[in-house]
C-alpha cells in the first residue's frame, strides 16, 4: 500500500521557515531588534544650580548667591529626579561657615575697637590732639595717649598707627587689616596720614575686584596732588595705601574707602600734607 505524499508547508508571510522559529515569527533577542515599545534607560543629568553653587561656594564668591542658588537646586533636584543634592548640600554648608566666620571676625573687631575706644579730642580744624578728658587727667598722661577707634572714625588729615606690618598690604589681592588703629597727632611716630575719605555708592555688595578698582581710582590723582601738593617726601619714601569694605562689613553698612600714605619702613615724624590743602 502507498503513501499518498504530505501537502507542501505554505511558506508564511516572511518567506520560507527559518532556522530560528516558526514561519513568520521575527527573531527574538538578542539576535533581533528590540521589542517595539522599548527604549534604553535615560541617564540622570546633574543640576546645572547646584555645580554652579558648589564652585561659587569655594571661591566666596557674592555673599548669599551660593545659599540661594543651593536652596534652589535641592528644589529642582527633587522635582526633577536629577544628581547634583550632595553638590547642592555642600554648597549651603561651606558658604553658610563663610558667612558664619564673616560675621564673628567683624564682630570680635567691633568688640575689640569698642572696647578700647577713647573719645578723641580735635583742634578747631579737626586735627586729633589728643582723647577727650576731664578733671585731673586733662593735664596728666592721659593727654598724650593715642585715641584708639575703628577705621570708619579716621577723617582725612589723621596719622595713625596699627599692630598691621604696611610691607605686608603690597598684596595684589589685599590684606584684611585690622579693624581697630590708634588715632595720634601726627607730630608723633604714626604708620599712616589719610589724606582722602570717601563712601562707596550704596547698594549690593558689587565684588571685590570692582570695590578695589574704585578705590584705586578715587585714590590716585588729584585726592592725592592736592593733598601732598610738591612734596618730595611722598614719592621718595611713601607708598599709597587704602582701606575698603569686605563683603562681610558690607552686609553691617560699611561704604567707606580710607586712602592713607605710610612708609612701609617704619613709622614717621610730621605731616605731609601741604599748607592750605
Amino acid at each position: 500500500m502507498s503513501i499518498p505524499p504530505q501537502p507542501p508547508s505554505s511558506p508564511g508571510p516572511y518567506g520560507q521557515p527559518g532556522p530560528y522559529g516558526q514561519p513568520g515569527q521575527p527573531v527574538p533577542p538578542p539576535y533581533g531588534g528590540a521589542p517595539q515599545g522599548w527604549y534604553p534607560p535615560q541617564q540622570q543629568k546633574t543640576n546645572a544650580l547646584a555645580i554652579v553653587a558648589f564652585v561659587m561656594a569655594l571661591v566666596c564668591g557674592i555673599p548669599l548667591v551660593p545659599l540661594i542658588l543651593g536652596i534652589v537646586a535641592l528644589s529642582q533636584i527633587k522635582s526633577r529626579g536629577e544628581k547634583g543634592k550632595g553638590l547642592a548640600i555642600a554648597a549651603i554648608v561651606i558658604h553658610s561657615l563663610v558667612i558664619v566666620l564673616w560675621i564673628v571676625v567683624v564682630a570680635l573687631g567691633l568688640v575689640g575697637s569698642l572696647g578700647d575706644n577713647a573719645p578723641k579730642k580735635r583742634d578747631t580744624t579737626g586735627q586729633i590732639t589728643g582723647p577727650a578728658a576731664t578733671g585731673p587727667a586733662a593735664t596728666g598722661p592721659a593727654a598724650t595717649r593715642p585715641a584708639s577707634s575703628g577705621l570708619t572714625e579716621i577723617r582725612k588729615g589723621d596719622c595713625f598707627n596699627t599692630k598691621d606690618d604696611l610691607a605686608e598690604y603690597g598684596d595684589e589681592d589685599g590684606t584684611q587689616a585690622a579693624r581697630s588703629v590708634s588715632i595720634v597727632p601726627c607730630t608723633q611716630p604714626h604708620k599712616g596720614e589719610a589724606y582722602a575719605v570717601f563712601n562707596l555708592d550704596a547698594g549690593a555688595y558689587p565684588g571685590n575686584e570692582k570695590v578695589t578698582k574704585s578705590a584705586e581710582e578715587k585714590c590716585s590723582g588729584t585726592a592725592l596732588t592736592s593733598y601732598v601738593g610738591n612734596n618730595p617726601k611722598v614719592s621718595e619714601k611713601l607708598e599709597v595705601y587704602y582701606y575698603y569694605p569686605q563683603a562681610a562689613s558690607w552686609l553691617l553698612g560699611d561704604r567707606e574707602v580710607t586712602c592713607f600714605v605710610g612708609d612701609p619702613s617704619g613709622p614717621t615724624t610730621g605731616s605731609v600734607r601741604a599748607a592750605g590743602s
